[in-house]
């Protein structure tokens, strides 16, 4: 057997060095363009929540807690849901989470409770900070007159600004791309709201979440809620990719 000389060794070990320095790269781009198991976990809860399905609820709730989301990160998701799907919905998801930790409790489990809110800089008033956000979140200039359905009815432009935008999106508990999350998933399984799952989608982009993350998304919604809600978002967010792609 030919012995290696001591050249032939430093050759092979750098060979190997670089062979698996490109397999943790390719790992670590792979896992970069993935949904982590907590943002599957907020799509499954969100999803559910505006469908209704308590019993699939629970198990979604418990699976999130075990996948690290803390008590109020779940807290800020299905209250976020709210404007998305109404108070209904929410209530009964806050609702059954209340007795998801309950029973948690009684089984010896005590999940972290997480961080809350950090208090808002109240200096400017709501509408313009829900505006600035609005405008963060879409990467365009929110215009000085109003058109469309804002125009037809100016009162749900103020609350959308004052409140959803303002009130709501503000709170840290939850970052821009996990309340995005939340809020296509929810857009998503109610159905028949396609400009504005449309525009989200758009968002989740502009707030960092990747065409991979997103298409896992779809994913998501098919093995929680349904082939039908799955197809349909997979259409919008298609023609979403397919815009992006040709600015």
């Amino acid at each position: 057997m030919k012995i290696l000389n001591r050249k032939s060794v430093t050759l092979l070990l750098l060979a190997i060095v670089g062979i698996l320095s490109n397999l943790n790269a390719k790992q670590k781009m792979t896992a970069e363009n993935e949904l982590s198991p907590k943002e599957q976990s907020i799509v499954a809860i969100s999803s559910l929540t505006a469908k209704g399905d308590l019993d699939k609820l629970k198990t979604a709730l418990n699976a999130g807690l075990e996948t690290g989301l803390t008590v109020n990160e779940i807290k800020e998701a299905l209250v976020h849901t709210y404007a998305y799907c109404g108070f209904p919905r929410s209530i009964r998801g806050l609702q059954t989470f209340m007795e998801v930790i309950e029973e948690r409790k009684a089984s010896g489990i005590n999940d972290k409770t997480g961080k809350d809110a950090s208090p808002i800089d109240q200096t400017a008033n709501r509408y313009d900070r829900g505006k600035k956000i609005l405008g963060e979140l879409t990467k365009t200039p929110q215009p000085e007159t109003l058109s469309g359905y804002s125009a037809f009815a100016p009162t749900i432009d103020t609350f959308l600004k004052e409140h959803l935008f303002a009130d709501i999106f503000e709170r840290d508990v939850l970052t821009y791309a996990e309340r995005e999350l939340v809020t296509v998933s929810v857009i998503a399984s109610i159905g028949k709201a396609e400009p504005m799952l449309r525009s989200h989608l758009a968002i989740c982009l502009n707030v960092g979440l990747t065409p991979q993350q997103l298409q896992e998304f779809v994913s998501v919604i098919k093995s929680t809620i349904g082939k039908k809600e799955a197809k349909s978002a997979h259409k919008v967010l298609d023609e979403v990719l397919a815009t992006n792609k040709s600015k």
